[in-house]
């Protein structure tokens, strides 16, 4: 289903900036060096410099630095709400609860 509007103007690399650019923060104001990070995570630490500074990381190690960092819930709340537009997708939302698999015509 296509939305008649789309406001969302954030690209994908905009979104990873920001994403980064808070983790930088957060182990910062935490006095926290990427060495240091890496013994408490279990990262390399030219992992964490390739995060910060070319927004590529695994999801596994970005769990694991958020973890580190004490941000063990904020990660599992992650995509733990569903977001609507329209009401009939609300509803679409509500019918599909319980699915564990996809529609075959929207997994090809």
């Amino acid at each position: 289903m296509s939305l008649l509007y789309d406001f969302d103007i954030d690209t994908i690399e905009d979104i990873l900036k920001i994403v980064t650019q808070n983790f930088r923060k957060r182990r910062l104001e935490k006095g926290i060096s990427r060495n240091r990070l890496a013994e408490m995570s279990g990262v390399p630490a030219p992992t964490i410099a390739k995060f910060e500074q070319k927004q590529s990381i695994s999801f596994s190690s970005y769990v694991a630095l958020a973890k580190a960092l004490g941000y063990t819930e904020d990660i599992k709340k992650l995509l733990s709400e569903p977001i609507y537009n329209t009401m009939e997708e609300l509803d679409t939302i509500n019918k599909n609860k319980k699915r564990k698999r996809g529609n075959r015509e929207t997994n090809k």
